[in-house]
């Protein structure tokens, strides 16, 4: 059903009647076609200005950062992508259970891409925005757990959800390859494991970087690279339930706002409930049961991971059931959704 409101005399006229500037537009004269590109030459350069400031960010890493060490010590570049192959597997499985039309390798590539450039933004706005709202979670050093809490409810699921969702949404959801709801769980997961790669390759180099001789760096690499490697699917799951809803948005456009905020609010509590309790929960588990501390922190992440990698998988298998059973056609005779003209 078409929810879009139109004016009186759009709604009553005959379909014969020009009503262009009256109640209707398009692109007719040459004062139109200029506007049109004008606007959308704009929208162009603002992704393209998102992308390069993105890139200058990552630059910076490489250059006078943390991740220059990457160039200098293959061996932690080595880690940083075996660290990365369980959210790779997570994510190639998304993927496959994707009954539609499968997805464009360019697509998916470009998306896991533009993850790792946006985790800088995420990183920017996670030092810049923690300070602050720490201190006024803890009531300024009053109550430090309180400002924990606030820190990665309020800024860290927040920021490194919606980073990775913009990086869908700056491309394949513009794309009409992305042609079904599901696309969003699998270019989500895609943008996930961006993200996970470059944290991964971060945590790696900061908690070595102290770290004199070959041997010495690949016993401290490798212990830090195999919690990254058990962190690492996390991602992958928080933003596929926020793509899926982007995807659900897509096709319900009278309802996108809210649409694509749920999704979020799902990923942003998953994500912070998760850096709330895996410290707290790896430390009880290994007193509890006197088991090494990377042993309980796998227990907690098995669970923990499983538990909501299952919810999203039943969403994956509903959808996949439903198409099924509606013996819908080729994903290219898809319902194509509306673009406002506002809609970048």
């Amino acid at each position: 059903m078409d929810k879009r409101r139109r004016d009186p005399v759009a709604s009553n006229a005959d379909r014969s009647t020009d009503l262009y500037e009256i109640a209707d537009w398009e692109v007719r004269s040459r004062l139109d076609r200029f506007a049109h590109w004008l606007y959308h030459a704009g929208l162009w350069a603002l992704r393209g200005l998102v992308i390069l400031v993105a890139v200058a960010i990552l630059v910076l890493q490489v250059a006078f950062g943390s991740l220059g060490a990457l160039g200098v010590q293959p061996l932690f570049a080595g880690l940083a992508a075996l660290s990365a192959v369980p959210a790779l597997l997570l994510a190639a499985y998304i993927w496959y259970a994707d009954v539609t039309t499968a997805e464009p390798l360019t697509l998916l590539v470009g998306t896991f891409l533009l993850g790792v450039l946006f985790a800088g933004f995420a990183g920017l706005l996670n030092v810049v925005l923690g300070g602050p709202v720490q201190a006024i979670g803890s009531g300024f050093g009053l109550f430090q757990p309180a400002g924990t809490l606030f820190f990665f409810f309020l800024v860290v699921g927040p920021v490194e959800e919606s980073v990775k969702l913009l990086a869908v949404r700056l491309y394949p959801y513009r794309d009409d390859r992305f042609d079904a709801v599901i696309d969003g769980a699998v270019y989500g997961a895609a943008a996930g494991l961006g993200f996970a790669t470059i944290e991964n390759a971060l945590y790696i180099v900061q908690n070595t970087d102290v770290v004199t001789g070959t041997l010495a760096a690949f016993d401290a690499g490798s212990d830090i690279a195999a919690v990254r490697a058990l962190a690492g699917p996390g991602h992958v799951i928080y933003s596929a339930f926020a793509g899926y809803y982007l995807g659900l948005a897509k096709f319900n456009p009278e309802d996108a706002g809210p649409i694509v905020l749920k999704g979020l609010l799902i990923a942003t509590v998953i994500h912070a409930t998760y850096n709330s309790l895996s410290g707290v929960a790896t430390g009880v588990l290994s007193v509890v049961f006197g088991v090494d501390q990377l042993v309980a922190f796998f227990a907690f992440v098995l669970v923990y991971d499983g538990v909501f990698g299952l919810f999203l998988l039943r969403k994956l298998d509903a959808y996949r059931q439903a198409y099924r059973t509606a013996n819908a056609g080729p994903a290219e005779t898809a319902y194509e959704p509306e673009r406002t003209e506002f809609d970048p």
